[in-house]
């Protein structure tokens, strides 16, 4: 095997194992940001729901506070209002979802899950939890899911959730007595939930290092390319011009043109060793001959 061959095939070894490692991490800090992209993206959603929650029961809510008696107006409640947001956004991103599941709701439509009810169990039984990130499957594929824990914080919230006595009479008739009340103080009642697909982030993260991948391969080839040219130039063509040259004069042909060395490197003074060499080995022949 030649000086060429033995110095590619070092190369070659090098360049997987370094494109290897590359890779790897490269993978790890694409996905790991493709994951932040996502939690990012489910942050907002979730402000832009408690922004909502705020602007109606800071601003809708006292508007509509006396027709509350003539006709219950779901406006005004804080989830709905969100919710209703929120499933705007959904009309063009349909994977994107947001939901305030509540164990014990007024509305059916709000009711937890299962998995959404270990959620809000979690909650319970960690009470200084703020938030709560994880992954699910669903029928779409992989998605993030971004929770936060809904408490009975203020009190005017029992007016409606309490004892189903002190509740409006037309909420009583729009949801009935079965559902909704019971709730105290300080409880956890439920978790805004708000859900993002993971596949589009986490393509867009592969095809980018499918690219990078290239970009340093391409690279590795053009690096390997220069090198063998360094390697010829420098180390092949003067050590086979040597080898060229102790041929002939082994051969007997001592008038043969001399190794010129260019430069001062190891292969210059190698070049110039043999020269020498090769003028002592002429004399030697040449009286030998005399």
């Amino acid at each position: 095997m030649g000086l060429r061959a033995k110095f590619n095939l070092v190369m070659l070894l090098l360049t997987a194992l370094g494109m290897l490692g590359i890779g790897l991490i490269a993978n790890e800090v694409l996905q790991r940001n493709a994951r932040e992209e996502i939690l990012h993206t489910a942050g907002i959603m979730m402000e832009s729901a408690l922004s909502v929650r705020n602007y109606t029961i800071n601003e809708i809510r006292p508007l509509l506070t006396a027709q509350l008696t003539q006709k219950f107006l779901p406006e005004t409640v804080p989830a709905y209002a969100a919710t209703r947001n929120i499933n705007g956004l959904r009309q063009r991103y349909p994977q994107y979802t947001y939901k305030e599941a509540t164990l014990n709701p007024t509305n059916p439509a709000s009711r937890a899950t299962d998995w959404e009810a270990s959620i809000v169990e979690y909650f319970r039984d960690h009470d200084d939890a703020k938030q709560l990130v994880g992954e699910q499957t669903t029928p779409t594929g992989r998605s993030l899911y971004l929770a936060r824990p809904i408490a009975v914080k203020n009190k005017n919230c029992l007016n409606c959730h309490g004892d189903v006595a002190d509740a409006p009479s037309t909420m009583l008739a729009r949801y009935g007595k079965a559902n909704g009340f019971g709730w105290k103080m300080h409880e956890i009642v439920g978790s805004q939930i708000v859900s993002v697909p993971m596949a589009v982030p986490l393509a867009r993260a592969q095809d980018t290092l499918i690219t990078f991948m290239f970009a340093v391969g391409a690279v590795f080839a053009v690096i390997m390319l220069i090198l063998n040219l360094l390697l010829h130039r420098i180390v092949i063509h003067p050590i086979k011009r040597m080898a060229g040259i102790a041929h002939d004069v082994s051969m007997g042909k001592l008038d043969v043109a001399e190794c010129t060395p260019q430069g001062k490197d190891e292969i210059s003074v190698l070049a110039g060793s043999f020269n020498r060499m090769r003028r002592s080995l002429v004399n030697a022949m040449q009286m030998l001959n005399d």
